[in-house]
């Protein structure tokens, strides 16, 4: 009478699989997911795999990938520091006696007073350029003045040339990135005096 039965009709049993636990009686981990069997899946996951092997063989922190409306976004875990104990640095400046004091203090850290001055940061990775065509005048110079919304400068990313626009007003005390060198996400672009 069991040749009768069709396996079709009755439903289908995955074996159980028991997780891995300690002596204790806790789980170890969760049983490995099932590996996907869609070629598309198993091609985009080796994609995924390379771009991740990509990022770890390079300086980038971050490699962001955007194929029409899907995108994907690496980045390379960041340590945390741990928060220092004691004043903060503004502390010191501003409990001197006068203005000798807090501009000697400012000097002795050494890079807090570049790093104190506002500057238009890259909002991606990619390589900068200055100007518009090479050869043709810059964007921005040095000691000019730059209002927010203006264009400073183009990044390319992924064969794409990105307008980056001021977030500031003021005048350009330094441009630090160079043209045709690669920039990083939040890297400093230009640094501008508030008028």
């Amino acid at each position: 009478m069991t040749d009768d039965l069709d396996p079709r009709d009755s439903p289908r049993v995955d074996p159980v699989v028991d997780p891995v636990v300690d002596p204790v009686g806790d789980p170890v981990g969760d049983p490995a997911p099932p590996l996907p069997t869609d070629p598309a899946d198993v091609a985009l996951l080796g994609l995924i795999d390379r771009l991740a092997a990509l990022l770890d063989r390079s300086e980038l922190t971050e490699l962001e990938v955007q194929m029409g409306g899907t995108g994907l976004v690496l980045r390379k875990p960041v340590p945390v520091e741990a928060p220092t104990v004691g004043a903060a640095p503004g502390a010191a400046v501003t409990a001197g006696a006068g203005p000798g004091t807090a501009e000697a203090g400012a000097s002795g850290g050494g890079s807090s007073a570049a790093t104190a001055r506002p500057s238009v940061k890259a909002p991606l990775t990619g390589i900068w350029y200055g100007s518009p065509t090479p050869g043709s005048s810059a964007y921005v110079i040095e000691g000019g003045e730059v209002a927010v919304g203006q264009v400073i400068g183009l990044i390319e990313a992924m064969k794409l040339f990105n307008e980056i626009k001021s977030d500031l007003a003021g005048r350009v005390v330094k441009i630090r990135a160079e043209s045709g060198k690669l920039i990083k996400a939040k890297q400093p672009l230009i640094e501008v005096d508030p008028l």
